[in-house]
């Protein structure tokens, strides 16, 4: 890797999801040197995993490209992907940021031909589709991947596939003697933008995602429909590979809980309402979906779109935190609780079952100067006492992608307002 130059006039952006991306390139547009930092090996995020946004249900390679496109043409931004931020110290304007970058053991010659994943034997766990697949131990991330190139598992590094994959390589770009590397860089200002993580759904007992097959997560769900995903975009029960007839989205699963993420996410409601579009696009009047929720969160211009989904026959929607689920016949689960508006028990027979997961904070703990503010959700507050760190998107709060965008043009502007004033000190 060739030498990183960073001075205090350069904006660290940490993370490059759809925020980081959106900060690093406001910033760089405006002239600013940034240093963009992505702990995976390749930037996109979140977003890269979805099916489509809403509520207009574009497909997110189209926010993708643009931005893709932009970072390209930049030359103020510097990429380090596999790169990980592991202690931040210093003050406004002069802060010096330790980094460690994992070796990807594949070079700049790569030209993603596949030589060498197809060369390999090893499978691994697919991140990209959340475990749902097995993915190559040389791989490319997904089909959106920036940098559009492979990387080995370091799980088969010493083994007779890594040297499998450099004899394949028509390139030269496998090289197996890449190293971690340590970095110590100086920035005027950090904008941290690590995004967020789906709440683990098997700390929700109740609710059986680790006892039955036909419980998922939304970001699970989210999956099924991409055509390169785990079920080649088809929507089906895990169980059997069939399609489902009566599909549950449980609203809160894991959030507004005590006992797990005490802040509202924001994004599910609207992620199930989306979702229910999907089952409608799909299986039309074979399947009936029902959202099961304590109340629907659609605000504004997104109201619509609710109230369209309201007015589809197939879709039902009951009042009601579902207190358990419990096993049915032929995989089919049944979930039992109080309608909060009739105040009547049921238990509800589905044969699959979406559950809304939380967003969760990735703030890490002690990376941070002391003094930076992290308020009891795991996010970083705006607080004066932050200095020149500045959390964006949903490094910033629980955010929908429209909104994470708009917070991290936000962040952009007050890290260049900080080397701003660094510049016009030292000149």
């Amino acid at each position: 890797m060739s030498e990183v130059i960073a001075t205090n006039e350069t904006i660290m952006v940490v993370g490059g999801g759809i925020s980081g991306l959106t900060a690093a390139l406001e910033a760089a547009e405006c002239g600013k040197k940034v240093l963009l930092v992505e702990k995976a090996p390749t930037v996109g995020g979140r977003v890269g995993q979805l099916y489509k946004y809403f509520p207009k249900l574009c497909f997110p390679t189209c926010g993708l490209e643009i931005q893709y496109r932009r970072l390209k043409a930049n030359k103020n931004v510097r990429l380090l992907t596999m790169a990980e931020v592991t202690g931040i110290s210093g003050e406004t304007g002069n802060y010096t940021v330790n980094i460690k970058q994992a070796p990807r053991y594949v070079n700049e010659n790569c030209t993603a031909c596949g030589a060498c994943g197809e060369a390999v034997e090893a499978e691994f766990d697919d991140e990209h589709n959340y475990g749902m697949k097995k993915r190559k131990g040389a791989y490319l991330a997904h089909t959106m991947a920036y940098p559009q190139r492979f990387v080995l598992d370091p799980r088969i590094i010493g083994t007779a596939d890594a040297d499998k994959a450099r004899e394949a390589c028509k390139y030269d770009a496998v090289d197996l003697e890449m190293a971690e590397q340590e970095l110590s860089v100086n920035v005027g200002a950090v904008i941290w933008a690590s995004g967020w993580k789906p709440y683990d759904a098997a700390k929700i007992q109740p609710y059986g995602y680790d006892r039955y097959d036909n419980v998922v997560s939304n970001v699970e769900f989210e999956r099924m429909l991409d055509p390169f995903g785990p079920t080649g975009g088809r929507i089906v029960r895990p169980s059997d590979g069939q399609a489902p007839k009566n599909i549950a989205f449980i609203q809160c699963a894991g959030s507004r809980d005590k006992n797990h993420l005490k802040h509202c996410s924001r994004i599910c409601c609207m992620a199930s309402l989306k979702q229910t579009t999907y089952v409608a696009e799909q299986l039309g009047d074979a399947a009936k979906s029902t959202i099961y929720y304590i109340d629907i969160r659609a605000i504004d211009r997104i109201d619509d779109f609710h109230q369209k989904v309201k007015a589809d026959p197939n879709v039902s929607f009951v009042k009601s935190k579902v207190a358990n689920i419990v096993g049915g016949e032929n995989g089919n689960v049944i979930l039992n609780g109080v309608d909060t508006e009739g105040y009547n028990r049921y238990a509800n027979e589905h044969d699959l079952v979406v559950l809304a997961t939380g967003m969760e904070s990735t703030v890490p703990a002690g990376v941070f100067p002391e003094g930076v503010v992290i308020n009891e959700h795991g996010f970083i507050d705006a607080d004066a006492c932050n200095g020149g760190i500045f959390g964006a998107g949903c490094s910033s709060d629980a955010l929908d992608v429209n909104r994470a965008a708009q917070n991290a043009t936000a962040a952009a502007l007050r890290a260049i307002q900080v080397v701003n004033q660094v510049a016009g000190t030292e000149g």
